[in-house]
């Protein structure tokens, strides 16, 4: 093999007469009256290469397709037909000596960043080649260096690095594990951990006083366009701190990924409590890149008598400048959003002109409502009808383009509630977890409805992209959450037993914060599928096509776990 000289994106008109040794893959040939023209490609771009006929590697060009592997020699000689459009246009290497490193059968896939006519099935069934295409080797790229600046912003601040355990113990509460069943104990199982949560207070515990972790954690979840069934945190924890210092260091990492990505994050970042975000925005990640708050309209229809409106609780909603887009078939849309969110119901009116129509415009006579502007009200429950805006809020603003892509929008929101009530199990669940510290023992204690937490979310975009909280450090508030969650006492101990031994000896306050890597990438490259970032994904029916798991395991690996199939 030839010692390289360059790589594929180095060579310009300053190399003129410059013998060079270049390697990669052939991206495209061209036989052009005799000459053969060759697009030799590798990570970083693409030279063109001349072979003249009466070369004596003239017939093994000619035999060359595309992705073969190869590498040449060559001088750098001024092309005719420059091409403006990449780094070394302006040149070619006419090649003097050239070996086929390797063959390749003809791609099920093109090696071109053009893949509009492929299915994202066929790509990920021959990721090894999606990712020979320079748009997906960048979002890579860019994940490793926005990972590099994680990694440096911490390190500066002085965090080691320590790791925690993959296969833990099941847990309650949350979401599904995986479970992986023990070999040696038959009928018994490890988890594949969640988060690394329980041991980076551990760590706290053992005095380590400051931990991070690149963190790949396991959730058996439903996939969306931002969830994968593995992924990757950036977990973080420190001891003796408070809710302010650990925002403090967040934003530290934040701005240091908006350097890698060569911008500027403004510190500090906004606040917002939870109960702001929701009530104006229907959700706890509010997108702040457009003003369109949800409203109160209750007061609007006293002395009106509008059939849909009667027993509800509220009536919330937007108003917006008219548009020729709100057809019928547009509101039956929004109509479908609004239910599957919760909502009970959907009503509109427009007001064009001083004239008054809509779905409801025959029971509101007189009513007062500004010229020019569609109203939609959305009737329930508080919680469910602000929810259901919520998702309506994102839909008005996606289709009446709203959104500047150029905008970043990151903020915290905060004051969460600690617990949630679930009716229909007649007890409370733990907002984020069951180790989040109250803003108030007291509160907890007597009135856990409207406990808030120690609890902080980072929001970029619409997206939640970090959550964390303050811990419980003290036995004896951690026995009162568990008591409040409802936990027996052969359940805790079976469940937490060593964990709660733990923090009897000596625990101080601490608390973290864990940022989802795959989520800021799929932000920072302004991709809105997070398969993009990840180099092997699942798919949404949470399959690997191109290794075809999960499959089916041998007898006798069952019968060694123990496990009998139905």
């Amino acid at each position: 093999m030839f010692k390289y000289t360059h790589n594929n994106n180095e060579l310009t008109l300053k190399n003129l007469g410059e013998k060079v040794a270049l390697k990669g893959w052939v991206n495209k040939k061209r036989n052009l009256g005799g000459l053969i023209f060759i697009d030799l490609r590798d990570k970083f771009g693409i030279t063109q290469l001349l072979v003249k006929p009466e070369s004596s590697f003239y017939q093994i060009a000619s035999e060359i397709k595309s992705e073969y592997v190869i590498e040449v020699e060559g001088v750098v000689i001024e092309r005719e037909s420059k091409n403006k459009n990449i780094l070394t246009g302006e040149i070619e290497v006419e090649v003097s000596n050239l070996v086929i490193i390797n063959t390749a059968n003809p791609t099920p896939i093109t090696i071109s960043d053009d893949q509009n006519n492929i299915s994202e099935e066929v790509r990920l069934k021959y990721r090894y080649l999606d990712l020979r295409r320079p748009a997906s080797q960048k979002y890579l790229l860019e994940r490793s260096k926005i990972t590099q600046a994680i990694r440096s912003a911490l390190l500066d601040l002085g965090f080691p690095e320590l790791e925690t355990p993959y296969m833990v113990k099941s847990t309650p509460e949350g979401a599904k594990e995986f479970l992986v069943p023990s070999r040696l104990y038959h009928g018994e199982v490890y988890a594949l951990a969640q988060s690394p949560q329980q041991f980076k207070q551990l760590y706290m515990i053992a005095g380590f006083e400051k931990y991070f972790q690149v963190a790949r954690c396991f959730r058996d979840e439903d996939l969306r366009a931002d969830r994968q069934l593995e992924f990757t945190q950036i977990d973080i924890e420190a001891s003796f701190v408070e809710q302010e210092d650990i925002l403090n260091v967040g934003e530290k990492v934040l701005s240091n990924i908006f350097k890698a990505m060569g911008k500027e994050l403004v510190l500090p970042l906004q606040r917002m409590p939870y109960a702001e975000a929701f009530d104006k925005y229907g959700s706890d990640k509010p997108d702040l890149r457009y003003e369109l708050f949800i409203e109160n309209f209750n007061e609007l229809f006293v002395g009106h008598d509008v059939p849909v409106f009667k027993g509800k609780e509220v009536i919330r909603g937007f108003k917006v400048s008219n548009n020729a887009i709100f057809t019928r078939k547009y509101f039956d849309r929004a109509t479908e959003i609004v239910k599957q969110n919760h909502g009970d119901a959907l009503a509109y009116l427009k007001k064009e002109n001083g004239v008054v129509s809509g779905s409801i415009a025959k029971f509101v006579e007189g009513i007062e409502l500004q010229d020019g502007f569609t109203y939609f009200f959305v009737t329930g429950t508080y919680e469910d009808a602000t929810n259901a805006c919520g998702a309506l809020r994102k839909e008005l603003a996606k289709d009446l383009n709203m959104i500047d892509p150029n905008k970043e929008a990151l903020l915290w929101v905060v004051d969460f509630p600690l617990l949630e009530y679930r009716k229909e199990e007649d007890r409370f669940y733990a907002r984020h977890h069951p180790f989040t510290a109250p803003q108030s023992v007291e509160e907890l204690r007597n009135n856990p409805a409207t406990c808030l937490a120690k609890a902080y979310d980072a929001v970029w975009n619409g997206y939640e992209i970090g959550g964390g909280s303050i811990r419980i450090h003290n036995q004896q508030v951690q026995q009162l959450m568990f008591d409040k969650l409802g936990f027996t006492e052969e359940k805790l101990t079976g469940k937490f037993g060593f964990f709660l031994e733990a923090l009897s000896y000596g625990t101080p306050p601490h608390g973290g914060i864990a940022f989802g890597l795959d989520r800021i990438t799929m932000l920072a490259t302004k991709t809105d599928n997070i398969k993009d970032v990840v180099a092997f994904p699942k798919t949404q029916s949470a399959r690997d096509l191109m290794t075809q798991a999960p499959s089916p395991a041998d007898e006798k690996q069952f019968i060694e776990l123990g496990i009998k199939v139905r």
